[in-house]
């Protein structure tokens, strides 16, 4: 095949994943009503192929959105040894993207708080989200998007269901805990594997997330193994999962504080069928 040939059809290629995440990422932002006339969102770069491409599309839609938004990119340095810190200015510059660089040494107490040979992850993402949660009120943004899509939140829903005992996932939209942050995830509706083959058309200049080193054995990983496996075998079933995250009824499981199971008997119920389901747009405003 001809290099004219293979280029035709990488374009081709490219342009159709871009519609798909485009469309995708469209319908998240409209369902769950992310991004509104004048906010100035905050967009958390960490150099890898999800935060890219979020970036990427958001600026597309930018272009046709019905309202009028403003993209500020962030990226933490939290000074991990090796990190290569003129990257993501290099390539934020020559696209013309308005950014930020947070310098912030977690790295150091990630090293003094974990011990050897434990998971540095989860420390780690505490200490970034909270001072990317504090600069975001510094530079007057009022949305922060984060870059997790589809298979992030169902391998989530299955780590609190094997790990934590919590039928708990990773809403599109949620405010902090301090109520002082609405956070959106725009890649909601993405699948990973579409990610990861944009990002190769793009030539993104990725950043790897080992710089801690080797975490090997993560709960997340063993999710995502098992994950990828149900894929292969049974095509569809990733949709059908994060579908039933959107389709909750709690008259069938066994929470009290979501079902009035208690007073069942008294005909107290209302709503007919629609008492059964729960509303989960409503959980992330």
């Amino acid at each position: 095949m001809s290099q004219d040939n293979t280029d035709t059809q990488k374009r081709t290629r490219l342009n159709k994943l871009q519609k798909k995440l485009r469309r995708e990422t469209g319908r998240a932002i409209a369902d769950f009503n992310m991004i509104s006339e004048g906010d100035k969102v905050m967009v958390c770069l960490s150099g890898g192929k999800d935060s890219y491409t979020m970036l990427e599309i958001l600026r597309n839609l930018q272009h046709s959105a019905p309202v009028n938004f403003e993209l500020v990119a962030v990226n933490m340095d939290q000074k991990q040894p090796g990190f290569p810190e003129h990257i993501l200015p290099e390539y934020l510059e020559k696209e013309g993207v308005a950014y930020h660089i947070l310098e912030k040494d977690t790295y150091s107490i990630v090293k003094e708080k974990v011990p050897e040979g434990k998971t540095t992850c989860g420390l780690c993402s505490r200490l970034r989200r909270g001072s990317l949660y504090g600069f975001a009120e510094e530079i007057g943004a009022n949305k922060i998007a984060l870059g997790h899509h589809r298979d992030d939140i169902v391998e989530t829903l299955f780590l609190n269901m094997f790990y934590g005992g919590k039928m708990k996932a990773m809403p599109p939209k949620l405010r902090s805990d301090d109520n002082r942050n609405v956070v959106i995830r725009p890649l909601a509706y993405c699948r990973e594997k579409d990610i990861i083959e944009f990002s190769a058309l793009k030539e993104y200049p990725i950043i790897p997330c080992n710089l801690c080193g080797s975490q090997k054995n993560l709960q997340r990983q063993v999710i995502k193994d098992m994950l990828q496996q149900w894929d292969k075998q049974q095509p569809g079933r990733i949709e059908n999962i994060f579908a039933a995250v959107q389709n909750i009824a709690p008259s069938q499981l066994a929470d009290t504080r979501l079902f009035d199971f208690e007073n069942l008997e008294q005909g107290q119920q209302q709503g007919g069928e629609q008492a059964h389901r729960l509303d989960v747009v409503n959980l992330f405003g």
